[in-house]
């Protein structure tokens, strides 16, 4: 750990080269594995570091249920893999109570015997081929950190991560996962196919796939050092401001302050969890890539995988083929910076004013 210094700038400049020393060694173990998806490893970095769940939408073969089970062993986690299947229970995740007897006396107790997502990273693969009932009962584990069994607590231990994967192409069996559970995910993380030389850099590395050794680099308690310093990074008011001008710009009942992309493409926007969460992961991105101050180009560059779940599109979209990628891509060159809207803008140009 880096010492501090009596100086508050040199302090500051510490705790960032502190968080990027963990950040570049994690990269460094992944890469052992997994070759190219950069932008994929720091959106699911920045959940975690954000204290925040990640869900991973891509067609198989991509290593997605690698990379998560990369990324538990270089951090030195427990790692749980849950297979959500139709005939998958709640307490198939979350654990049961047993009955136990006592040989000698006869007397009979309940005893909790904990599930899988008893662990501090839990890989949910396929997590929409599970009825609802199943599904919810992820969300108290997600959001609370803890599970009610028989009326009694049972806090999960922490770090604790939900990162689910997620299947685009075959729907049918499927259950759609509701909004309130998609809005409990910090993160959706696009996985896309790789480029031609990193295919064929995959192929090469397949013959010795299990002669590399992950070297954990990071502990429990290293994270919850990383995840105090990104909380305590401070954020201008101006920033604040902009990222709830986003948010608010995606929902349809703003009144004659809504684009008309959201009014023609938008059923139902995000909630205030999506401001927490472009906030949150404005921070850790600041520290973890760059010099540590929040800004709003900061907020521009997490946009898109916090806004995408959170932003529902109608019927116009599909039939125009409108995706809700190039509906964030027009939001944040539309949203003004300074909170003003573009004929005032306008009107404040001195050039234009002649």
């Amino acid at each position: 750990m880096h010492q501090r210094s009596g100086n508050p700038q040199d302090d500051g400049e510490q705790l960032i080269a502190q968080v990027r020393e963990h950040y570049d060694a994690l990269r460094a173990e992944i890469s052992k594995v997994i070759v190219g998806q950069d932008e994929v490893v720091d959106q699911i970095l920045l959940a975690v570091f954000s204290r925040g769940h990640a869900m991973l939408v891509g067609v198989p073969g991509l290593a997605k249920t690698l990379l998560i089970s990369t990324i538990a062993r270089a951090m030195s986690l427990d790692f749980s893999r849950i297979q959500f299947t139709p005939d998958l229970m709640p307490s198939d995740i979350t654990g049961t109570e047993v009955i136990e007897e006592d040989k000698a006396t006869g007397h009979r107790s309940l005893r909790f015997v904990k599930g899988p997502v008893f662990a501090n990273v839990v890989l949910a693969d396929e997590i929409n081929r599970t009825p609802p009932k199943t599904q919810a009962a992820l969300l108290e584990a997600m959001q609370e950190r803890q599970v009610t069994i028989g009326g009694t607590r049972h806090a999960l231990p922490s770090p604790f991560f939900v990162l689910a994967t997620q299947n685009p192409l075959e729907q049918e069996g499927t259950y759609p996962l509701p909004e309130a559970q998609l809005d409990r995910f910090m993160v959706q993380v696009l996985v896309r196919y790789p480029s031609e030389e990193e295919e064929l850099e995959v192929i090469r590395r397949s013959a010795r796939k299990d002669e590399v050794e992950i070297r954990p680099v990071i502990d429990a308690d290293q994270i919850a050092t990383v995840q105090k310093i990104i909380r305590s990074t401070p954020v201008p008011e101006h920033v604040m401001r902009y990222a709830l001008r986003l948010v608010r710009s995606t929902r349809t009942d703003e009144g004659t302050q809504v684009p008309d992309i959201v009014r023609d493409y938008v059923s139902w926007g995000a909630g205030p969890r999506a401001s927490e969460a472009l906030i949150q992961g404005a921070r850790a991105h600041a520290m973890l890539v760059g010099n540590g101050i929040v800004s709003i180009d900061t907020v521009k560059a997490i946009a898109h995988p916090v806004l995408r779940h959170r932003v529902l599109t109608n019927f116009n979209a599909q039939a125009d083929q409108v995706g809700i990628d190039e509906i964030i891509e027009t939001l944040l060159r539309e949203t003004p910076e300074d909170g003003r809207d573009h004929r005032q803008q306008a009107l404040s140009n001195p050039a234009i004013r002649s």
